[in-house]
This record gives C-alpha cells, structure tokens and sequence, in this order.
C-alpha cells in the first residue's frame, strides 16, 4: 500500500514537471492546433477568432446558381446568401484543448501534439431570411401558369383548346434545398443547386368543356342615344370579357376583366357618375357591361357574390336591377360558377347600340321551370329645386347643364313558376338611388362689367333656362366676333400673298362635343 502511494507521488511529480499547473488558463492557443488550413498556434483567442473569420469570408465570392427551369437562373454570391462562420465553439475548443479537463486528459493531448497537429474543421452557415427573399424576388420571372383548357364560340359550334401545364417554384421547398445543401454539401467553391418546381396542372378537360352547350340566361340593353365615347367604351368592356371560360367553383371579378380604365386599354373620356354629378372619366359606361353581365348572370341563377348599385337612377334597367363597378369607390361586380359543369360568357354589340351577354353551360334546371326576376319601387324621391354654379376659371358664355335626377327606394324579387304555376317569391336585393336637382355651371370670366353683371343678374333667377339663355347670348356674340376676326385676318392675308390652292374650298374646323343635357352616363 505504502509502494503504491510512493508511485502515485511520482507520477504527479513527472507531470508537475511539464510547466504551469494545468488548471491554470493560458493566454495562447497551444502549438499543434489548426483549423482547416490555418495554424492558430500562439495565438489569443481573438486573434483566431479574427483569422478564422477572415478565412470564411474568403468564400464570399463563390458563385452559387440556383436552377429554376431549364434555361432560366439565379446566379448570386455566397456572400448574398449570408455566409458565415457556423460552428464558432470550435475556438473555445480549440483555445482548451490541453487545458481544460482533468489532469490525466490534458496530460494526454498535450502529448498527442508532439506527436500529431489537432484539426478542427469550420462549417458554414448561411442566413435563411436572405435565401427565401432572393427566391422570392426571383422565382416569378420562372413560373410558367398552366393555361386552362378553354372554349371558343364560333357560328358551327364551340371549338375547344386543349390546356397546357405549367411550373410552379415552390417557394419554401426551395428554401429548404438551398439551405440544406449549402450546410451539409458545399465546399466553398461555385456550385450549382436546383430548385424546387411543381407542375401547375392545368383545368378543364376536353370531355368536361363538352358539356357546355346550353344557354343558361341571356339579357340584352340598347345604348343606342350614348355618343361615339361611351358607345365605344360599352363596346371595349364587352369584348375584354367575351369568350370567358369559368369553371365550377370558380370566382369572376368584372373589374378585374374590364380594367384599367386607360387609353391604352381602349377607353374614352366619357360620362359617368360621381357623388351625385355627371362627370367625364376614362370608361364612362362601363357599368351598362356589368348591368347587362348581372342580368345575364341572375337569369342563369348563378351565386352573385357582389354587386353595388349606382349613385343614382339608370335608364337602360329597372331599378334594383343594375351592378356598378368603380375603381374609385372599390365597386366590383362579382358571381361564382355554382354549377357542376363549365360555362361559358358571350358578350356581343351591334351596329344599332345593343350589348347582349349569353351565358352557356350544361342545363340540369326542370324545363317547366321559368325564373323572372320584377323591381317594386318602394319610394319616389323628388329632387331639390334648381341649383346654380358659378364658375371663374370659365368664361362668360360657358354653360354646362345636368338634368335632373329622381331618388328611388326599390327592391329586386326573383320569381320562379314551374309549370306556370308560381311556386316562390325571394327578394333578390335592395338599393337606395340619391336624388339631384337639375344644375347649371356656368362661366363668370370676364372684364366686360356690363357682361358680368348681366350673367349674374340671370344666375340670381336661380332659373337654368335663363341662364341658359344668356351664356347663350354671350357665346354666340363672343362667336360671331371671332369669325369677323378671323374674315378680316383673312382678307388681309389675301391682299398680302395669294393663296396656295385659290380653287380649294376651306377646311371645316373641327368643333369639341359640347355637353348634352341629360346624357346617358353609367
């Protein structure tokens, strides 16, 4: 017993005899260690720290390329992937190798780096948030929607298009390939990683677009008094959503199919509604598309999942039988295919002004079954007196006037009979139409005191038929001036130089529309 604790003593006295305790932290990293490449031998911990650090972002400029389709990528650095340093508690490591333990284990390595270096390995870690955001911003440029099988009316029939499929990154499968693959197989060189797609299937098969051969509702309006804007802007909202294929279960926005209302989408400045006055707007008459499009829609008994009516009374319906759409007021006309079968939307002009939409699909309604739909005017409310604007930035013999409109109070019923006989009643909606009195702007311009006071003395009337009368007066001298003006400049021209063509007769000057009482607007 007493050899053994000699031997003991020993032992502790050889390895006393290797230097400083070995519980007592050094400030250097022992000789023999490294990671990766880089010898952190004597070196303080934030001096490795620092190198190693360096080391990693020296990757920073490998080019990585994420695949999406096959002649389409995203070619980015590993540093615009948030490159970093992913396993930091190797320092620590590192920095205690020799040093922390018992005494027996230190002992040991520290014998073991005579011998052989130890070699600690760096990983890489890369910043999810900065991966999902570059694939994000990237992907929609790949995507490839399928296209649905579709139809097309023709005077022998439908005609069927076939639909294709398409490809779809997903987004957060993708991220996680990436990310996935950086940290478990990049080795700091450019690489290449795919992406992860899914194939968009497209719908609507040709046996299912078959079916589709019934008209299920039709309804006409006549825009016959509209000028050359509004009929042409009656026309273009027709067309853009002509030749619509909509699924069941499917959803379709008539705004979304109509707008934007700009030129380069084929719309005119034209009347249309706004706070209660006529007002001209890019699309003026859209809202007779979408009117005809709720009726069509209402005799098919599809699900109407939104509809507004207008500010104020139309003509070209009932009351309570119109849908507005606005862009301004976030108006849309909305309805779901609510049948087992596709359907189909024709929307057709004519020369003589009349839209019609016919909506075609597969007719599983009793052919004793009728559906009618009536407006009961619930209340009549008669505008205001006449009211008059005055208006300084026009001048004296300008005047615009608005006819004035009715307030309804009125509700749509839809009525089924079967067979003739009446079997239900239903109140389809409601809707509240604002009144306005019949109104005159009219232009107040003018140095003339004797014009000013006359156009004020016939505003005073609060009478529009005497002011119209006497912006009238005015615009028609103002005129008549003008064209002395423009025959005396002439005459001295004649005298000073002959004209070019002497045989030819004038051009007539093109005139701009003037309002119109009572014009047709939304």
């Amino acid at each position: 017993m007493k050899r053994m604790s000699v031997a003991i003593l020993a032992m502790l006295g050889v390895l006393l005899s290797f230097g400083t305790p070995v519980y007592a932290k050094e400030t250097k990293i022992e000789s023999g260690i490294y990671v990766d490449d880089i010898n952190l031998s004597g070196m303080t911990t934030e001096e490795a720290r620092q190198k190693i650090i360096s080391y990693v972002e020296s990757f920073g400029d490998a080019q990585i390329t994420l695949h999406a389709v096959d002649d389409g990528a995203i070619t980015v650095t590993a540093s615009e992937l948030g490159l970093k340093w992913g396993n930091e508690e190797i320092l620590e490591e590192a920095a205690g190798f020799g040093r922390d333990g018992d005494i027996l284990q230190c002992y040991k390595e520290l014998k073991d780096l005579e011998y052989q270096n130890k070699v600690y390995n760096v990983s890489f870690d890369f910043d999810k948030g900065k991966i999902r955001s570059l694939i994000e911003e990237n992907s929609e440029q790949y995507n490839q929607e399928a296209v649905n099988a579709s139809l097309t009316k023709t005077e022998s029939g439908f005609q069927i298009t076939e639909g294709q499929p398409g490809i779809v990154v997903d987004t957060a499968a993708s991220v996680d390939a990436v990310y996935d693959y950086l940290l478990s197989e990049w080795n700091g060189a450019a690489c290449d990683i795919n992406l992860v797609v899914a194939v968009d299937e497209p719908a609507g098969t040709a046996e299912e677009l078959a079916k589709v051969k019934d008209v299920l509702g039709t309804f006409t309006t006549s825009y016959s008094s509209s000028g050359g804007s509004r009929s042409a802007n009656v026309a273009n909202g027709c067309s853009l959503i002509n030749g619509t294929t909509l699924y069941p279960g499917e959803e379709f926005s008539c705004y979304e199919a109509v707008s934007p209302f700009s030129e380069a989408n084929g719309y005119y400045m034209a009347a249309s509604y706004l706070s209660g006055q006529v007002v001209d707007s890019l699309g003026g008459g859209i809202c007779q598309v979408s009117t005809t499009l709720y009726n069509a829609v209402l005799l098919s008994e599809l699900e109407v999942t939104e509809r507004y009516n207008h500010s104020m009374i139309v003509t070209y319906v009932d009351p309570s039988a119109d849908a507005a759409i606005a862009e301004s007021s976030g108006k849309d006309f909305k309805f779901k295919n609510n049948t087992e079968s596709p359907i189909y939307i024709e929307g057709i002009t004519t020369p003589d002004k009349h839209i019609t939409f016919t909506i075609y699909g597969a007719e599983t309604r009793d052919p004793g079954r009728e559906v009618s739909y009536e407006s009961v005017v619930l209340e009549r409310i008669a505008p205001d007196t006449e009211v008059i604007y005055t208006d300084a930035s026009r001048p004296v013999g300008y005047c615009s006037v608005q006819s004035a409109h009715i307030g309804y109070k009125a509700q749509l019923w839809k009525i089924v009979r079967e067979n003739g006989v009446e079997v239900s009643r239903e109140q389809i909606n409601s809707s509240s139409y604002m009144k306005a009195p019949r109104s005159a702007t009219v232009g107040i311009a003018t140095e003339d005191e004797g014009a000013y006071n006359a156009i004020m003395a016939a505003v005073a009337t609060n009478s529009v038929d005497q002011v119209k009368a006497v912006a009238g007066a005015y615009k028609a001298a103002a005129e008549a001036a003008a064209a002395q003006a423009a025959a005396a400049q002439a005459a001295a021209e004649g005298q000073a130089q002959p004209p070019a063509d002497a045989g030819a007769p004038p051009a007539p000057e093109a005139q701009p529309p003037q309002p119109q009482e009572g014009a047709p607007a939304q």
